[in-house]
């Protein structure tokens, strides 16, 4: 007879639409853009930026994008990675351990998985958020909405949650790894882009408010002031990723990615970054892109695609991304220690 699990493991993506239609990508947009985490700006304001503004203009072109990078049978490349990983997961765990998957925005929601978790009557649960890097909009919203769900519950288990690892050694190992499939010394410059956020947000992790960012964060408060800080945390994993492949510090740059709106981002912007090394004379860039554990459409259109298109604008020629972690058996490793909290 088969031992009950006694130990939940919930792994959570951020979100993608149940399909390529517009109606479905509206639906996503307007739920993951809702969330005051997201975009962080009084409830009837953000309403009327989202539902009256945002989704209505951009579900139709985001679902024009999602049709280019979906497979009729797996569906979207996120979807289709975190079911691989959560599947080696398991296994890599074994039966003293259930893995559930559950994505931030729709489906399978949080409310679904927890459910499924609730009903076991486990031990102990931990929360693996899938973004190394934390941020207040990503794994802060995450761990929000899970303890907002399991503080209905009757019984409430032994709960853990994992805030970043974006220093982890395999995960580095095998970003790096990723990066030596190609031959750099043939590349110009790498570039290291991460999805971007308000600077305002920045300095909201800080509950005195006395904490003021600069547009272009910092790199080195996640040492010295703020360990909660997303852009030092980026700077941090890019760090580790350049001392693997042995880069100097002059063959590497960081930027960040998907700005949104016209209030400041954090800076260099991706863009900015992309014509300043064609100014130079780059003509080849190998692009990182270590906040997304999985390809998706930040990857796979937006630096593939459209970044491939302006840098060629600008006067470059080539950029190549390097594949996320995908199902790379050393990412599951470090996925289980994760798990095991032995990393």
């Amino acid at each position: 007879m088969q031992n009950k699990p006694s130990k939940g493991i919930l792994l959570v993506q951020l979100g993608t639409p149940d399909s390529p239609s517009t109606a479905d990508v509206r639906r996503y947009l307007t739920e993951f853009l809702m969330d005051g985490r997201v975009i962080d700006i009084p409830y009837i304001n953000r309403t009327l930026l989202v539902k009256g503004i945002i989704a209505p203009t951009r579900a139709s072109k985001s679902a024009a994008v999602y049709k280019t990078i979906w497979d009729e049978q797996t569906g979207s490349p996120l979807m289709h990675y975190s079911l691989i990983q959560k599947q080696m997961l398991q296994e890599e765990l074994g039966n003293d351990f259930h893995v559930e998957l559950a994505m931030r925005y729709q489906n399978p929601s949080l409310e679904s998985a927890l459910a499924k978790l609730e009903g076991m009557l486990l031990d102990s649960i931990r929360v693996i958020p899938l973004f190394p890097q934390y941020a207040s909009a990503t794994t802060g919203s995450v761990i929000d909405k899970v303890m907002k769900i399991m503080s209905q519950w009757q019984y409430i288990p032994e709960v853990s949650f994992v805030n970043n690892y974006c220093e982890d050694p395999l995960m580095i190992e095998t970003f790096a790894e990723h990066g030596l499939r190609y031959a750099i010394s043939d590349y110009d410059h790498v570039l290291f882009s991460y999805h971007g956020l308000p600077v305002r947000q920045l300095g909201k992790v800080d509950p005195s408010g006395t904490l003021q960012c600069p547009d272009t964060g910092c790199d080195s408060c996640k040492q010295t002031t703020n360990n909660f800080c997303y852009v030092s945390q980026c700077y941090a994993t890019t760090r580790a990723i350049a001392q693997k492949l042995e880069l100097k510090e002059d063959a590497y740059s960081v930027c960040f990615q998907s700005r949104l709106g016209k209030t400041p981002w954090i800076q260099p912007y991706t863009s900015d970054a992309l014509k300043e090394l064609a100014d130079q004379g780059k003509k080849k860039l190998l692009i990182f892109s270590p906040a997304f554990v999985s390809d998706c459409i930040e990857t796979l259109d937006e630096i593939q695609v459209e970044y491939a298109h302006e840098f060629q604008q600008y006067g470059g020629e080539e950029v190549q991304m390097v594949e996320s972690l995908n199902d790379d058996p050393k990412w599951i490793q470090s996925l289980k220690l994760l798990a095991l909290n032995q990393n």
